[in-house]
């Protein structure tokens, strides 16, 4: 197996899995090698800053035709194998393909799946059900980690199970005929998934007369499959993002490098180095996006002073030119916010660090489910726009990480310290410390906010009353100075309350503690859990329900964006 260690992870990689028929015509070998070299290399034009890496099970034919062009071009190779390797060496009946096959088996690092439930190593030494439904995972597997299929396809129906048909139609609808194993997201069931795409070059069977189309094309689907000359806007837009990921983590790396070196006492592995990445550069976005806030608000407020100025103390034309220079310097901070898209940005790179986060402590926990072949989390952040997809494409290719390294040697006591460093407890590290404290911080300051809302609140009406009785009393000029002051303190609350409102503290002092909960009541099940099983059961449903807050706080701060017209 190649050592390939000081390559990009497929988590910051295009991950292109590869699915075909194994009999193809000699009289187009030549195209279709030109025609797969042609769409790597197209791929390598358009998103530089994403390396590519291969996904092919090395059978004969059209994954051993991909393969070779990705070797040639230098592509790491992932190989999945559906059955062990002195097994599968009986499918190559050809000295040449086994001989390729050898030479590929060499280059690749392969990643020997596990025989389905049910099947046992007797069941699939012949061919037959058995040895058909681990060709069949073998697709899924490549289906289910890859972010864009390459499919060597006549473009017919096929009964044939695991044949490229069915792995096409997987791939476009979720299901595969004769299989239990199913995606997961409900989405998908219900034929709204448009986030699976595939390159589709066609390609004959050696034993068909069938006529073959000249023009690769690409597949998704919507309310049906739709056919395409060019990859959809929206995918490319995935993709891009995906690359700008790449692109902040290289710009950053040295502070990246240093953060992670005091982070954490454990060696990091190709997913924890995502996670620092993804995790700094949040942090980074989030102070930039409260700065841009406070400067926002602040100005807003300004502005509002400077026109009870101007209509109530003074005229002068000086007044007017502040007002509009305020409002011209929020403009302009709310313009470079925009530009260097960074709320979108912290959004999408907390999202991904929180995916990655729990992805990397059920790595160590040895919570890496195999023996399914489909990718678990292809419903986070499912109920939002298609571009969030290259976040599930960056957790695609971690999940594939995981996959190839080796499971931890000591499995009980890697899962009680990912308890104490997950976990933790309410007054210390961990998240159940964290999300403790970070509650009663923001709680507090909440309080203060409220506060001083009142407090302008109540002064004005405190205003409004002297007015009201003393009326009579009062000079033309202190009337006009103190409506003047009723004026600022009611745009002051005005701005307040829709600071508040922007940054959402409420909902997030209750979602925090909703979070301390769940993490406390997991604390308290694996108290008294008796077994090692049931304490990764106890993580698993502890990681799935982070991750849907982690995509309902997304949610939640998509929809209120920054908005210079709305303040």
């Amino acid at each position: 197996m190649a050592d390939r260690t000081g390559e990009a992870p497929p988590a910051t990689s295009l991950v292109i899995g590869v699915t075909g028929h194994r009999k193809l015509r000699e009289s187009e070998l030549a195209t279709l090698q030109g025609q797969i070299r042609d769409f790597l290399q197209d791929l390598q034009r358009r998103y530089p800053e994403l390396p590519l890496v291969m996904v092919s099970a090395l059978a004969e034919g059209s994954d051993q035709l991909a393969a070779e062009v990705a070797l040639d071009l230098g592509l790491r190779l992932i190989a999945p194998l559906p059955i062990p390797a002195e097994l599968y060496r009986d499918d190559f009946d050809q000295p040449e393909s086994r001989a390729r096959f050898e030479r590929q088996l060499a280059q690749a690092e392969v990643l020997t799946l596990p025989l389905r439930h049910g099947n046992r190593l007797e069941d699939v030494r012949r061919p037959g059900l058995a040895r058909d439904q681990q060709y069949a995972q073998a697709g899924m597997f490549a289906s289910s980690h890859c972010h864009i299929l390459l499919a060597l396809w006549d473009g017919l129906p096929s009964d044939n199970l695991g044949g490229t048909a069915q792995v096409v139609r997987f791939h476009l609808h979720g299901d595969m005929p004769g299989q239990i194993e199913r995606r997961r997201a409900a989405v998908t069931l219900l034929g709204l998934d448009e986030e699976t795409v595939i390159h589709h070059i066609p390609a004959g069977r050696r034993d068909s007369d069938h006529a073959i189309a000249s023009a690769s094309r690409w597949l998704t689907t919507g309310e049906d499959v739709v056919a395409s000359a060019e990859l959809p806007g929206a995918f490319d837009l995935m993709f891009r993002r995906h690359a700008q990921f790449n692109a902040d983590t290289r710009r950053h790396a040295e502070a990246i490098a240093l953060q992670a070196a005091t982070a954490s006492d454990v060696v990091p592995g190709p997913i924890e180095r995502v996670f620092d990445s993804a995790d700094w550069l949040a942090r980074m976005y989030q102070r930039r996006v409260t700065r841009v806030l406070r400067i926002t608000y602040v100005l807003a407020a300004l502005m509002g002073f400077a026109f009870f100025t101007y209509t109530h103390i003074a005229t002068q034309n000086l007044v007017i030119y502040g007002f509009l220079g305020l409002f011209l310097a929020g403009m302009a901070v709310m313009l470079v916010a925009r530009r260097g898209d960074w709320q979108r940005k912290y959004l999408d790179y907390r999202a991904l660090a929180e995916g990655l986060r729990v992805q990397s402590y059920w790595r160590r926990a040895g919570i890496v489910d195999i023996n399914t072949p489909v990718f678990a989390h292809d419903n986070f952040l499912q109920k939002q726009d298609v571009a969030l997809g290259w976040i599930r494409n960056v957790m695609r290719g971690a999940s594939l990480d995981g996959l190839l390294l080796p499971m931890p040697s000591n499995i009980e006591a890697q899962v009680d310290a990912v308890i104490e460093d997950w976990i933790g407890a309410s007054d210390g590290r961990g998240q159940l410390g964290y999300y403790a404290a970070t509650a009663k911080r923001k709680t507090r300051t909440h309080v203060r906010a409220e506060l001083l809302g009142l407090f302008c609140i109540g002064l004005g009406v405190g205003i409004s009353a002297l007015l009201a009785i003393f009326a009579g009393q009062f000079d033309a000029e202190l009337k006009h100075h103190l409506v003047s002051v009723l004026g600022i303190l009611s745009v002051a609350a005005a701005v307040h309350e829709a600071y508040a409102y922007k940054k959402a503290d409420k909902e997030l002092i209750k979602q925090y503690r909703f979070m301390q909960r769940i993490f406390g009541a997991a604390r308290r099940r694996l108290a008294s859990a008796t077994s090692v099983k049931d304490k990764q059961r106890i993580l698993r449903a502890l990681g799935e329900a982070a991750l849907t807050e982690h995509a309902e706080w997304t949610l939640m701060h998509r929809e209120r964006p920054l908005q210079h017209s709305r303040i």
